[in-house]
């Protein structure tokens, strides 16, 4: 996903230094065939500084995801309804600031006169409001730990929505993961007593919801997203704070300025993860990725079991041993895969450089 489109912070973070890529033309010691050596290590050096920039904005957006429960409960005795609510407005005042300043106003005009993308975004819209609902309830209710599984879940969730909802072909080590998952989901019932449809509802609607944004690609950015998203959930939250209000009652601005900025502060930890994994996103492979997107809910499980010293069953235990054997299952075929597209990549180019080659040497020198 791209960045904030502010042209300067965009050159500074999306593009390294044009003094790091022009060679020195001037320099009466370089020569033209010596420019291109040196402009290899400086690109590398380039690359690599991006990577750690990538890795930096990961590990910052995944450790935020992280702590979110240790936050949310915090906000005691605010309710999960107002909690959320107050994030969908928040974040949507948030955004709306990030534009301003950044002055990205055009595109997202240009956006909103696109009424599938907008109609797109608006079913997004429900889906993360799903998932918001559900953690934030789960976060308050002492459910932290289902609330991870939901997590460790979404991967093996999303490869299993690519089967059918996008009709894709799967190898047998993907087989293997979810059915291993399934497992883990019988053994976890029989724990819980219940089905773990916390956990479900997170994972799956969470999966929906990358599904949903796939079918807008790169045309809408991060910001620009959120912005229709709360947009678009508005409304309800609105009319969810109406029914706290008449009902519980609403606690913002009663319970002492602290709380009253930790609510507005909602809003900005929703915008700035999902900026910072905007931003790693496009620095960072997607193994790389892959693995540190488990940083959340080793931490939402750590947060659970350590700190808020939630009950672990043997059956539990096991159900959660199950999945962590499934995702590194997953994780394994899916280092395979990418290490095979690279190589099938080089063969082809190596194919094309030969070619190429050939042709340059069958070719007859003027006279």
């Amino acid at each position: 996903m791209p960045c904030i489109r502010a042209p300067s912070a965009c050159a500074a973070l999306c593009s390294p230094s044009s003094t790091d890529v022009v060679p020195r033309i001037y320099d009466e010691s370089v020569s033209e065939t010596d420019a291109p050596q040196q402009q290899q290590p400086q690109a590398a050096r380039a690359g690599a500084s991006a990577t750690g920039r990538g890795i930096v904005y990961a590990v910052a957006a995944y450790l935020i995801w992280g702590f979110l429960p240790i936050y949310f409960i915090a906000l005691a005795p605010t309710g999960p309804f107002e909690i959320v609510a107050w994030r969908v407005l928040f974040s949507l005042v948030f955004c709306a600031i990030a534009i301003a300043v950044t002055r990205a106003w055009r595109p997202f005009l240009a956006i909103l006169k696109r009424p599938r993308i907008v109609l797109i975004m608006g079913a997004a819209g429900v889906l993360i409001y799903i998932n918001w609902q559900t953690y934030v309830y789960a976060t308050t209710s002492g459910q932290v730990v289902e609330a991870s599984l939901g997590y460790f879940i979404n991967p093996i969730v999303t490869v299993l929505l690519g089967v059918i909802v996008l009709r894709e072909r799967l190898r047998v080590t993907q087989w293997v993961a979810i059915g291993i998952s399934v497992i883990a989901v019988v053994v976890l019932t029989v724990g819980y007593g219940q089905l773990p449809w916390i956990a479900l509802a997170l994972a799956f609607s969470f999966g929906l919801y990358g599904l949903v944004k796939k079918q807008v690609g790169r045309d809408v950015d991060a910001v620009s997203g959120l912005t229709l998203e709360t947009a678009w959930l508005a409304p309800v939250a609105v009319v969810q704070l109406f029914v706290v209000g008449v009902t519980t009652g609403i606690t913002f601005g009663h319970e002492g300025t602290l709380h009253t900025v930790a609510l507005i502060g909602a809003g900005v930890i929703t915008a700035v993860p999902l900026l910072f994994f905007a931003a790693a996103s496009r620095r960072l492979p997607l193994v790389v990725m892959g693995f540190i997107q488990y940083f959340t809910p080793i931490l939402q499980f750590i947060v659970g079991v350590a700190l808020l010293h939630e009950a672990m069953s043997f059956e539990r235990w096991i159900g959660f041993a199950l999945v962590w054997v499934a995702l590194i299952v997953l994780t394994v075929d899916m280092v395979r895969a990418v290490r095979a597209q690279r190589r099938v990549g080089q063969t082809r180019a190596d194919a094309v450089q030969g070619e190429a080659t050939e042709a340059v040497e069958s070719d007859p020198l003027p006279e």
